[in-house]
């Protein structure tokens, strides 16, 4: 492998595992990689962001600090929007780390990529303030409410796009590198071990975040099915409960005995799982057709059972996990001269 490398990053979406992006971005760097270009979606838009305004580290150090508790407090909750959380409070913070920058003032060439809701098309953002190109790919779609930009209503850029490798095709780079949040672990199936808040623990935090919701008005709120979802991101045992609820009183077919030589029962989920699942698996289809279509020289796969989307309060594990796969697929890559056109670097 070259020892110093010239690299466009696509950083795809997935939520609060978009802290993995964090780890690969800074094993590039601890290297001696130069990052000159950068696309991302949702979560990957926001790392992304900030790594081309030389902010990152800043925003590190404050996703560190925060507890489970700040999280669902900054999450801003809305009965009126197109969606359970506004995420302003998120964004307030982000904006006061990145200041007044524009895309096209950046160091280094930078892409958000988002979805028109009513066109049905992605739309790249290459021009304009950058916490506004952020908050416009990171509106998942029911959980944030969407962007209203020149016209258009902006949503998460996952939705069409989770893993951006179009707008980093014509970046003079030496190798471009592909890190998606939706990789499968072959070492483990179920959601990692660890402390979970329960869904009563967690109805109690959410009615706290904000002074403007009456105690009967959060009630509503957190009986709605949007809100349920939210909760199914946020947490194990809330999913859960919530899968529970969706399966009680339903009749079930009775299909006997297990046998000895089934390795296991289908397992039995909920709605709102269900759809999460649904998610999951279009987006791993999309990825697969942007994969064909655009090859990157390096894909890292950031396993879906590192964390759940809206577990924010996890970055410093997350980071970690990210670098440490960034260090197996960097140590393992093999930079093929041979196999670039003649006359390219």
């Amino acid at each position: 492998m070259m020892s110093s490398m010239r690299v466009a990053l696509a950083l795809g979406s997935g939520g609060a595992r978009g802290y993995a992006h964090i780890g690969v971005i800074n094993e590039l760097r601890d290297r001696g990689h130069e990052i000159v270009g950068i696309a991302g979606s949702s979560m990957g838009a926001l790392v992304g962001g900030l790594q081309a305004a030389g902010k990152l580290d800043e925003y590190a150090d404050w996703a560190g600090t925060l507890t489970q508790r700040a999280v669902l407090r900054l999450l801003d909750p809305s009965l009126t929007a197109a969606g359970v959380l506004r995420a302003e409070k998120i964004l307030d913070a982000v904006r006061e780390i990145l200041g007044d920058l524009l895309i096209e003032d950046l160091p280094i060439p930078f892409t958000a990529v988002s979805t028109d809701l009513i066109s049905g098309k992605s739309v790249w953002l290459q021009r304009g303030p950058v916490d506004v190109a952020i908050r416009a790919s990171i509106a998942i779609p029911g959980v944030i409410t969407p962007h209203e930009l020149d016209g258009r209503l902006l949503a998460d850029g996952g939705i069409l796009d989770p893993l951006p490798m179009a707008p980093i095709a014509a970046v003079n780079a030496d190798v471009t590198i592909a890190v998606s949040l939706n990789g499968d672990d072959p070492f483990r199936h179920d959601p990692p071990e660890g402390p979970r808040p329960s869904a009563e623990l967690l109805n109690r935090m959410w009615r706290s975040t904000t002074a403007l919701l009456d105690s009967a008005t959060a009630r509503t709120l957190l009986e709605t099915p949007a809100a349920r979802t939210v909760l199914s991101r946020f947490s194990a045992s809330a999913a859960a409960e919530a899968a529970a609820e969706d399966a009680a009183g339903e009749p079930t077919a009775d299909l006997g005995p297990v046998r000895e030589a089934d390795p296991m029962p289908v397992p039995r989920l909920g709605g709102f799982e269900v759809m999460n699942r649904a998610i999951d698996i279009a987006q791993a289809a999309l990825m697969r057709h942007t994969l064909a279509a655009y090859p990157p020289d390096l894909l890292i796969e950031v396993p879906r059972t590192t964390c759940r989307s809206l577990e924010f309060y996890r970055a410093n594990e997350v980071i970690e996990i990210g670098q440490e796969l960034a260090a197996l697929a960097l140590d393992t890559f093999v930079d093929r001269p041979s196999d670039r056109p003649s006359g390219e670097s």
